[in-house]
């Protein structure tokens, strides 16, 4: 193995662990914020749902990483398309929530302040990962990688588990608590 990985590697997770401490900030804030308050009119199923989707585009994107790795293109493709299939569902049922959401919590107050800047972000985020996602799929299919040179597609998917792992958190910090 070459140095280039591995200081791709190290980057990648200096780069997560920042972002860790953003989306903790974040999160800090909802709590100082809000305390306690719990949300009476969030779309709970929805927003369950949406976590759904999301964990199971973090399966399909583990098996298109190890499809990439034993050179089985097709399933890198199918796999790879599906997550970001699950991410783009997942991007229109947050719009769906957000249009229900700024009726009863306004952008102007503590909680809707919190709950709009989390969405958001992680929103973004997502869309950053379908971007990668979107790219490694398009060079995937041109050939670029195979058993032994696939760390674009790793360090991808270490990204998308990043920002799965992230709803894992923000969803019962806004839904549940």
């Amino acid at each position: 193995m070459s140095f280039q990985p591995k200081a791709n590697r190290i980057g990648l997770w200096l780069f997560i662990v920042s972002e860790t401490f953003l989306f903790g900030a974040f999160l800090s804030a909802r709590w100082y914020s809000t305390g306690t308050l719990k949300p009476e009119h969030l779309n709970q199923a929805l927003a369950l749902g949406l976590s759904i989707v999301l964990l199971i585009s973090s399966v399909s994107a583990f098996l298109a990483e190890t499809s990439i790795r034993y050179n089985h293109r097709r399933n890198f493709v199918i796999f790879t398309s599906f997550t970001i299939a699950m991410g783009l569902i997942f991007l229109g049922g947050v719009t769906i929530e957000l249009k229900e959401a700024i009726i009863s919590y306004p952008p102007e107050t503590p909680y809707g302040s919190s709950y709009f800047m989390l969405i958001g972000l992680h929103a973004f985020h997502v869309v950053t990962g379908l971007i990668a996602l979107a790219t490694v799929l398009v060079l995937g299919i041109k050939g670029h990688y195979g058993s032994k040179d696939y760390w674009a597609v790793e360090g991808v998917v270490k990204y998308w588990h990043f920002v799965d792992l992230a709803w894992v958190i923000i969803y019962p910090t806004l839904y549940l608590f």
